[in-house]
């Protein structure tokens, strides 16, 4: 089959004939139509992303969406035929998706969302299971609270607003100038991180109490002002992006708490695996009432082109997820 291989960080990666793996116990062997890219993938093949603990050589991308194949032993929810997506490989010694085939371990798949194509699909499996992880898992996000989404148009941001949305919740979210429009059409009321202070939008829209959900999708000072924009008592910030040092007192001082997501354990460890094909098939269920949606960017990219779809997400001049057609 056709793979991109990865030899050495930070270099290109090489269009490959390799092996075509088999579907072990436990596994299914997936044709891959498309795979998805994020900028996570573009940092472990550039050497920064040491807590992916990638082996070389490696066939890179976490996020596939295809048709089985064929089924290992002890796998009995697919068949051959059946399309599926799912968060399946690129990082420790997984295979990604990268490739013509994956064989992937079951528990990470669930059926493809009937309204998606492939590519839409392929999008949506890191970005949603953090989200979900995050709004769900952690904070129990519920109808009725204030949720404040930083990064509201950006990849888990985008999904994070219509999970809480399909949830109940009243959903606020920031954004540069440029993307405030994106946000609305998905439902949030938009903030302008540019002009309004942690200060004013709390203010302004919680009466000064805080958000009773606050979800970091940036890091770093963000993560940092999400500490004074949380309810106190109640509220609940959660984080993907907990790099770095953070002082804990401003949310210590409002009585609150902090959650954690580090979506790409089940896969390093096997540990939970089950949990990410269960958020997949709620998430699946979702999209089918029109409760979810991707951004995808229009771009075709292919195996060939891989490295300009690494440059777009990159130079963060994208319209939405990037997707790579793989078949």
């Amino acid at each position: 089959m056709r793979a991109l291989v990865l030899t050495a960080f930070d270099t290109p990666l090489e269009l490959r004939e390799i092996t075509t793996p088999a579907a072990g116990p436990g596994q299914v062997l997936v044709k891959v139509r498309a795979s998805g890219v994020n900028p996570l993938d573009t940092k472990i093949r550039a050497g920064k992303a040491a807590h992916a603990r990638t082996v070389l050589p490696a066939v890179l991308g976490l996020d596939l969406a295809g048709v089985v194949e064929a089924v290992g032993e002890g796998v009995t929810g697919f068949a051959p035929g059946d399309e599926v997506y799912g968060l399946t490989g690129g990082v420790g010694d997984l295979q990604g998706s990268l490739a013509e085939y994956a064989a992937v371990d079951a528990r990470l798949l669930a059926a493809k969302p009937a309204a998606l194509s492939m590519r839409e699909a392929a999008v949506l499996p890191l970005v949603t299971i953090t989200a979900w992880e995050g709004l769900v898992d952690r904070a129990g996000v519920e109808q009725g609270q204030k949720v404040l989404v930083h990064g509201g148009a950006g990849g888990i941001g985008h999904v994070a607003i219509q999970i809480a949305r399909a949830r109940g919740a009243e959903v606020f979210a920031t954004g540069s100038p440029g993307s405030l429009a994106a946000i609305e059409g998905l439902g949030a009321t938009p903030i302008d991180r540019t002009t309004a202070t942690v200060q004013e939008y709390v203010d302004a829209h919680t009466a000064g109490e805080g958000f009773d959900v606050v979800v970091d999708t940036v890091g770093g000072a963000t993560l940092d002002a999400s500490f004074t924009a949380v309810r106190h008592y109640t509220g609940h910030v959660v984080s993907a992006l907990g790099w770095g040092t953070h002082a804990l007192a401003p949310l210590s001082f409002r009585g609150a708490t902090y959650s954690g997501v580090f979506t790409l354990l089940p896969m390093l460890t096997g540990r939970g695996r089950d949990h990410h094909g269960e958020i997949l098939a709620q998430a699946a269920a979702l999209v089918d009432k029109g409760l979810l949606a991707p951004r995808v960017d229009p771009r075709h990219f292919t195996l060939e082109t891989v490295a300009d779809a690494h440059r777009a997400v990159e130079t963060g001049g994208t319209r939405g997820k990037v997707a790579v057609d793989v078949a």
